[in-house]
């Protein structure tokens, strides 16, 4: 395919006017392998999201039977499949620890976060408190690419090409320990952070505050991993205050933190919560947002004519990516790979501990929570972000696919991996900052 027929998304196209993109033409396990037949340990599985690896025949088959069966039909208006609705029936038993009753169904995880805004405004004007509209995102923060979603994000160059975005979005500083502007590198953190997200609410006044919306660890971002205490300083802000809380679990939900939920992991409940990535795999693109049975409540209670809410997409609810997410949340039961996502977990943090002593002069720190990871670099002397991209090629031609953000190394492999891959993996990262 031409590179000038095919636009990809978040690529520099020039840089593949020569070359070309890597064209990957199969996979397995953990494994993917281009064209030519040459093969890359995906240590990012894919974009955060291949979580019980590729290839997996009960995702296949259960996909094939659907088609064969039912490819599609609307969910407009009344009608629904089977599979949709079985899948809403597991996601609200898996997530009741984490408080929620109802699920909505959309094709990705910005079109979650689009929903999850839209509901957040409107459920404020069902009670009729239409004065409580604003939505308060954070710096580095990724969700998504639509406009609300990139509205309350904070990748400053992600939105700048489109603004100006919505109005009445605010945005508080990322609970980021190595770049904080509350106190030095080095020293004892305060959570000044969470309780700037207090004093923004007050600013604007909390009658007019519809909804914070964070990622547990912010991947996008840089893999940004907060203190143990701040998402739950902040829930109980947003409660005090009556500002509906969304916990966007894109990247971190499924099991990628050694947790159904990073919501779990970090002890809070939310009001709203976002899906998608691991929800299927890979498999097939769908997107999730689940309520608290109170928001839920509240549009039933509605006195307005016609649907709750005029919001939908032509394949929420989709019967295929429906089988392929129930085939693959019984594979991450059936392997207990929440649990081993815990444990190698543990042993990949032993390891980039080990990384981060080697090279003290290189590596700013080194860390995970499960199976997400960083590795940051100090900035080479040639700019921001230079080194990180070196340590990334130095990987990828050695067969080790990661994804550099900024002057981090960020990984996430699929939760099947075991030691040795982490070691191949770490290994190799050791022989590029060597070569640095």
């Amino acid at each position: 395919m031409s590179v000038a027929k095919r636009w990809g998304p978040y690529t520099q196209m020039s840089s593949l006017a020569t070359t070309g993109p890597i064209v990957i033409d199969r996979a397995e396990g953990i494994y993917v392998w281009d064209e030519s037949g040459r093969r890359y340990l995906d240590a990012h599985a894919g974009l955060w999201l291949s979580n019980i690896g590729y290839g997996r025949s009960e995702i296949i088959q259960a996909v094939t039977q659907q088609a064969q069966k039912l490819s599609w039909f609307s969910s407009f208006g009344g009608f629904a499949n089977r599979p949709s609705l079985m899948l809403a029936e597991k996601l609200v038993h898996l997530l009741e620890p984490d408080g929620m009753g109802s699920v909505f169904f959309s094709n990705d995880g910005s079109e979650a976060v689009e929903t999850a805004l839209k509901i957040s405004r409107q459920f404020w004007k069902v009670r009729s408190r239409a004065q409580k509209y604003k939505l308060i995102g954070r710096q580095h923060a990724y969700h998504g690419v639509t406009f609300g979603a990139l509205s309350v994000a904070g990748i400053t160059a992600n939105r700048q090409g489109f603004e100006p975005l919505l109005t009445g979005v605010l945005h508080a500083p990322a609970p980021y320990a190595n770049h904080c502007a509350f106190h030095a590198a080095g020293t004892q953190c305060t959570l000044a952070c969470a309780r700037e997200v207090e004093r923004i609410i007050q600013c604007e006044g909390p009658d007019s505050v519809a909804a914070f919306i964070a990622e547990p660890i912010q991947a996008a971002g840089g893999v940004i991993i907060p203190p143990p205490e701040y998402l739950r300083q902040v829930r109980e802000i947003c409660r005090r205050y009556e500002v509906l809380f969304i916990a966007d679990e894109v990247v971190t939900g499924f099991g990628r933190l050694g947790d159904w939920t990073g919501s779990r992991h970090y002890g809070i409940q939310p009001d709203l919560m976002t899906f998608a990535k691991g929800i299927t795999s890979g498999y097939l693109p769908l997107g999730a947002t689940a309520v608290a049975p109170h928001v839920m409540e509240a549009f039933l209670q509605s006195s307005q004519d016609g649907p709750e809410l005029r919001h939908g997409n032509t394949y929420s609810g989709h019967p295929l990516a429906a089988v392929a997410a129930l085939a693959n949340i019984a594979v991450i039961e059936t392997e207990q790979l929440v649990s081993r996502a815990a444990k190698m977990g543990d042993y990949l943090h032993s390891q980039l501990d080990q990384i981060a002593r080697q090279y003290p002069n290189l590596v700013v720190d080194a860390n995970c929570v499960g199976l997400l990871g960083r590795v940051e670099l100090f900035p080479s002397s040639d700019g921001p972000g230079k080194t990180a991209a070196a340590v990334a090629k130095h990987l990828l031609d050695h067969g080790i696919i990661v994804r550099p953000v900024g002057d981090v190394i960020t990984l996430s492999p699929p939760l099947i991996i075991g030691e040795s891959e982490i070691d191949t993996i770490v290994d190799t990262l050791a022989s590029a900052l060597t070569a640095q």
